[in-house]
């Protein structure tokens, strides 16, 4: 029965070890620059471009800072497909792109859902502090979002 223990764990440690060299492409963009991006379409604030770019860029851009472990598989591919769900509901750096329409729409459920403590999501936070919002900066954020035409 060890025999057999020991054999399925090996062959588990080597089924992940082989997986390690099947990485998805990463989402970066080298630092280019998007004339489209949000932060450049309304001329945001700094406090208001940090706390997007803390809390939601890395899911909701062209450009997403890794962590050690967003490197280490089966999760790198949890990662990617959480990254482009989320680039498919909203990409920061096409903002321009949008329709005014779409981009009206965004602007209300963005901050509907800041303001309800449905994003950033909570396993997100739960990894990365930095980019919790406190209730001061929800206040600053939704306003500043519910002002923009």
């Amino acid at each position: 029965m060890k025999k057999v223990i020991k054999k399925i764990l090996v062959i588990i440690l080597f089924v992940f070890l082989v997986i390690q060299f099947f990485q998805p492409a990463l989402n970066t963009d080298d630092g280019r620059v998007y004339t489209t991006d949000f932060t450049h379409t309304y001329k945001t604030p700094a406090e208001i471009s940090t706390m997007l770019k803390a809390s939601c860029y890395d899911c909701h851009s062209n450009n997403t800072n890794y962590v050690w472990y967003d490197y280490v598989q089966p999760g790198r591919w949890l990662v990617e497909k959480h990254i482009r769900q989320a680039k498919n509901e909203l990409n920061f750096n096409e903002w321009g792109n949008y329709s005014a329409r779409k981009q009206e729409r965004l602007l209300h459920s963005m901050a509907e859902q800041v303001e309800t403590g449905q994003m950033p999501l909570r396993s997100y936070t739960l990894l990365h502090k930095n980019a919790v919002l406190s209730k001061d900066q929800i206040e600053v954020l939704t306003k500043w979002l519910k002002e923009q035409p």
